[in-house]
Formats: C-alpha cells, structure tokens, sequence
C-alpha cells in the first residue's frame, strides 16, 4: 500500500522549522507533496513561484520522493487531487495544537480518508516562524540558521532592493 502525503502551508519563506519537518515526512511515506498554498487572505513577500522555486532548490538534497506544487482552495482537495491519505502538519508549541487539532478535525470531517499526522519541530527550531525571519531579515540580521541557504539567498537580494 502506498502512503502518500501532502505537506501545506504558505511556506513565505520556508524556514529550517518547515524543512526539518519536510525531511522527516519524505522518510516516513512513500511520497510527499510540499503544498504552497496561494492565500487570498495574505500578502507574501514572495509571491508563488518564487516560493515553489526556492522550496524545490531547498529540499534538492532529499527529494527522490519529493514534490513541490502549488495549490489554492482547501487542503483536502489538493489532497485528494494528489491521492494523498494523510496531511503533515509541524507543531512548534503547545499553542500551536489548539489551532492545528480544530483544522484537523475540520479537514476530517470534510473528507473522512485523510487523517492528519502531527510532527514536532526539532527543539532547535521551536522559536522559528517564517514571520520572525522576514523580520530579523528586513532589519538586516543574519537569517543564515533560521532558513535554508536558497532563501536566505533570496531574503538578502529582497531586503537590499528595498534598501
């Protein structure tokens, strides 16, 4: 039986946090699918194809059974659409499941096949998120250990232009 997983998220940008995570999933099923959701409610600094770009330059090193789409509408859906029977979903915190357990349990109800599978951010990667690292970028700190090389690349050529 293949497992097959989708992994979703805005990903604006793709932090070591979601790496870490990303890593761990594509050993765990056959085939992980790295969803960057095009949000309608958010303004990324990036914008779609940029993220799926430098998501597919920072999983290079792990991807034989990776890939990298990009998707709008419900995360069932793409689920669905890429045959997937579970969905990844990273916890940093205790704060984070109360959010992450009602998507859960709304994502099941809307389809019943896909369960969602919770992992922990490595200890080292708790305090990460991708707003904190724009952040620390945009005032011109060193994002070097919070983001994989092809985005911190990309966050020093963003926050120059702005300069």
């Amino acid at each position: 039986m293949s497992h097959v997983a989708v992994f979703p998220g805005s990903f604006d940008p793709m932090t070591n946090a979601h790496l870490d995570v990303a890593r761990r999933a594509a050993s765990l099923f056959d085939r992980l699918v790295i969803g960057v959701l095009n949000n309608p409610k958010k303004r990324p600094l990036f914008d779609i194809e940029q993220r799926v770009a430098m998501i597919r330059d920072s999983v290079a090193e792990f991807s034989a059974n990776v890939e990298v789409q990009a998707f709008d509408g419900l995360t069932v859906a793409f689920a669905r659409t890429n045959g997937a029977g579970f969905i990844v979903r990273g916890l940093r915190a205790v704060s984070d499941f109360e959010a992450e357990l009602q998507m859960a349990h709304t994502n099941r109800k809307l389809e019943p096949a896909v369960d969602t599978a919770f992992l922990m951010s490595a200890l080292e990667f708790g305090y990460l998120s991708s707003t904190l690292a724009k952040e620390v970028a945009q005032f011109g700190g060193d994002v070097s250990n919070m983001v994989p090389s092809p985005v911190a690349a990309a966050l020093s050529r963003r926050t120059t232009e702005a300069r």
